[in-house]
């Protein structure tokens, strides 16, 4: 097996639930060796949340951010088993925490005690709100997307505000919280010195809302949920056809005038009302109108087809089950198997990102929890 980007990086990962598994995961994809630290009272806490569960009796959840790691049951309230993380992180070049802030400190396991240990340590903390005057309060990704606007801007005026589908502040921290730890290591690399990486949850989120939060950043304004539609763009949004809805993101002028002609409506592109894209957006509601016209004749599949062979932007709003089928067609290979410790193998969803020379392994399954005697 080819090694991985990241072969020879160790990481102790006292981590747990989704943020910071998720960045352990994606590291140990790539070569590192991961640790994960669990307590002994039934470890991380997603072991727990189902349904659903596998064939073996794993949660879905644990399985989806921890494959390719080994696990150490330690009580880190026990001065023994503090002294048996001492000597862990003592051979590791990451240390990865989502404890509330000051836990580890407590626990003698702080970024400043380590450091004076290892001073070519990279320490990464993931928390909710920060070490400063948000260290007391928990994270959740729920409450993040809450008080982070997230929810604010989607869903619709009917609908009111919404969470998003799936944990997206937890996973956009735990992308963030890889970048942080490889550019530590990029910079020890050069220099020998380690450092503390922080990222939370709330200025994640602040950060992936983009444009949104340039807009009240720039003027101040409070962005609203739009429902499916852009505030800056039309047409970028989803529209009926003959069956199901289809999404187009027609996102200027020379892809709108593409679409005029795929639908068979050409003198769309002339009309004065949709000369450019601030006139689309402006009369949005009368162009969305003439558009589900044309697309009233065919289903969304066939959109799918004429759009897309015109190089307009466009897919049907599919089901999990349809996405994977379609990146199956695309050949992006989307799940993968590994070896699972009961003898069979597991599912999983394979790693995104492509690497010519050092691709990611899939090389075992998400740990089983195996407590210690006396636990």
């Amino acid at each position: 097996m080819t090694p991985g980007a990241l072969e020879g990086v160790r990481v102790a990962d006292f981590s747990r639930v989704l943020a910071a598994p998720y960045a352990t995961m994606l590291m140990a994809d790539l070569g590192a060796e991961v640790i994960k630290v669990e307590r002994p009272d039934g470890g991380d806490e997603t072991r727990a949340w189902g349904p659903p569960w596998s064939d073996e009796g794993e949660s879905t959840y644990f399985l989806s951010v921890n494959r390719n790691k080994t696990s150490r049951v330690l009580d880190l309230r026990s001065p023994h088993d503090r002294e048996v993380a001492l000597e862990l992180v003592a051979g590791c070049d990451v240390v990865m925490e989502n404890f509330r802030s000051g836990t580890m400190e407590r626990l003698g396991l702080g970024y400043e005690e380590l450091s004076e240990r290892h001073p070519g340590l990279v320490y990464c903390s993931v928390t909710g709100f920060g070490s400063g005057a948000g260290a007391d309060l928990p994270g959740y990704d729920l409450v993040a997307q809450a008080v982070g606007g997230l929810m604010s801007v989607t869903g619709s005026a009917d609908s009111g505000p919404m969470k998003s589908g799936v944990a997206l502040v937890d996973i956009v921290t735990g992308l963030h919280a890889t970048i942080g730890v490889l550019a530590a290591l990029r910079h020890r690399d050069r220099t020998g010195e380690g450092q503390r990486v922080e990222v939370n949850l709330l200025s994640s989120v602040l950060s992936a809302m983009s444009n949104q939060a340039s807009t009240h950043a720039v003027t101040g304004a409070v962005p609203q949920a739009m429902g499916n539609l852009h505030p800056s763009i039309a047409p970028y949004e989803v529209l009926a056809t003959a069956d199901r809805p289809v999404a187009i993101a027609a996102a200027n002028d020379k892809l709108f005038g593409l679409l005029a002609q795929a639908v068979g409506r050409p003198e769309l592109a002339d009309d004065p009302r949709f000369g450019s894209n601030a006139d689309r957006v402006a009369h949005r509601a009368v162009l969305a109108a003439e558009l589900e016209d044309a697309l009233a004749g065919h289903g969304a599949d066939h959109w799918f087809d004429v759009l897309s062979a015109q190089g307009v932007p466009c897919g049907p709003i599919n089901d999990l089950g349809q996405a994977f089928d379609l990146a199956r067609r695309l050949d992006l290979d989307p799940v993968r198997e590994v070896p699972s410790a009961a003898g069979g193998s597991v599912a999983t969803i394979a790693n995104p990102i492509s690497l010519s020379r050092t691709p990611a392994a899939y090389r075992t399954a998400p740990p089983p929890f195996v407590p210690r005697s006396g636990s």
